[in-house]
């Protein structure tokens, strides 16, 4: 009787405590920001209206003391520190005189802790053009780069996963060659295991060192995903052993080489990812016509090249991407993650302008991949990002010339809504031809 007590002590315990730790979920306290149109979008010279508002409970909190910055993204015009708001609301007016975003930022100081809240407005975003350049020898130098890994063969290897293997998936953790012998990409391979010919789909990753699990969710039964990691490593190992990669030997790696196009740590990472779908070519299951690629982020970025470099890509698929119109700063516009001469104001000018740094940006830059593409791309971004500023996102977007589709969600910063992360992946099964 004792022991039976027990147990049920041990079940109540768990059905009463993981529901508990499940349900937590957003914040008590919340800053809005919201602007006059719904769209979010307004014309140059138009003038936006933000209504700002503090609450507690949904309720707004009175005498409540903010702070608050409004300007052009990373360039605010404006800043106050300690305005008291005696209703909890306030209103702002802000306006741009040439395209681009400008951002209000509120932050609130509620029970000795801080909420924020951002609201992007759009200024006649469509007409955003960004501002790097492309070397006259940008095709030649990919061209070269890739014939020459293409010297080492693939020598692939391959390691069946059978705990996340399923009845209808293998999963595999595969390798192979990447820009030279010895240096290899790894990734997770997810194969039907009905025979058959199947579409297949790159994922191509955000920025980090981090594991992977692989894609059996996408399309399971119907086609071939291979998920690759960027660093060299094995992408199956304990989350400790990329920790202390990303703090040691591979911190801020995309800084590495950033003065040399031949020593940048992204060129073996986009030469990996051409390399992966020479790799998913080369499997037997590969119907031989359909292969799209995607990621988010950094991801959106190689995304983008691997499509520019690779004529077998038939779609895209970017989120937020990043690397993108480096040179905005030099400029004073918001530049793309991962600002590399956002902190240089004071090297501004021609001479910084021709340095070897921004020379070699020119070569890892999204836009000069975007002016590649040719195949139908998928793109989606929120306005209120402040990791991949929506200024490069959609230049860089209206620089496709492909069959194109844009996909905002406004609200969101460098993270996903629900029905956006839905329509993604609605989009790319309508692109392999899965229903």
């Amino acid at each position: 009787m004792k022991m039976t007590r027990a147990y049920l002590l041990i079940i109540i315990v768990l059905l009463v405590g993981i529901p508990i730790s499940a349900q937590i979920r957003g914040n008590h306290v919340n800053v809005w920001v919201v602007p006059d149109h719904q769209d979010w979008n307004y014309e140059v010279g138009q003038t936006a209206q933000f209504k700002v508002s503090v609450v507690r409970s949904s309720t707004l909190v009175d005498d409540v003391i903010v702070d608050y910055e409004a300007g052009p993204e990373m360039y605010p015009e404006v800043k106050k520190k300690g305005v008291k708001l005696k209703n909890g609301t306030m209103t702002w007016r802000g306006k741009m005189t040439k395209p681009g975003f400008y951002r209000l930022t509120v932050t609130a100081h509620v029970g000795g802790k801080e909420y924020k809240g951002s609201c992007t407005a759009a200024f006649s975003p469509e007409k955003l053009q960004p501002t790097t350049i492309t070397p006259k020898d940008f095709d030649q130098f990919w061209q070269k780069t890739l014939e020459e890994a293409r010297w080492t063969p693939l020598n692939a290897t391959r390691e069946l996963l059978a705990d996340r293997s399923t009845e209808d998936v293998n999963v595999y953790q595969v390798s192979f060659h990447n820009i030279r012998w010895g240096s290899r990409t790894y990734g997770i391979l997810s194969v039907p295991t009905k025979p058959g010919k199947y579409p297949a789909l790159l994922r191509v990753p955000g920025a980090g060192v981090r594991p992977y699990s692989g894609d059996t969710y996408t399309a399971p039964t119907k086609a071939i995903v291979l998920e690759i990691g960027i660093h060299g490593v094995d992408v199956t190992q304990p989350q400790q052993f990329y920790d202390n990669l990303m703090n040691g030997a591979l911190n801020c790696y995309w800084d590495f080489g950033m003065n040399d196009r031949d020593q940048s740590y992204y060129k073996r990472v986009v030469v990996g990812c051409v390399r992966s779908v020479d790799y998913v070519a080369s499997l037997p299951e590969w119907d031989g016509k359909t292969i799209g690629v995607t990621g988010a982020s950094q991801g959106g970025f190689l995304s983008y090249a691997t499509a520019a470099l690779d004529k077998r890509i038939t779609f895209v698929a970017a989120v937020h991407p990043a690397l993108c119109d480096h040179t905005a700063s030099l400029k004073g516009i918001a530049c793309g993650w991962p600002h590399y001469f956002y902190k240089k104001q004071e090297v501004r000018g021609e001479k910084f302008e021709n340095s070897k740094e921004v020379e070699t940006s020119r070569y890892y830059d999204g836009v000069n991949f975007v002016r590649r593409i040719q195949c139908p791309t998928w793109v989606s971004f929120g306005y209120n990002d402040d990791v991949v500023p929506p200024t490069t996102a959609y230049a860089t977007y209206n620089t496709l010339k492909c069959d194109k589709k844009l996909s905002i969600y406004q609200q969101t910063a460098h993270f996903w809504y629900q029905e956006q992360w839905d329509e993604w992946q609605e989009w790319m099964k309508e692109q392999l031809g899965i229903k």
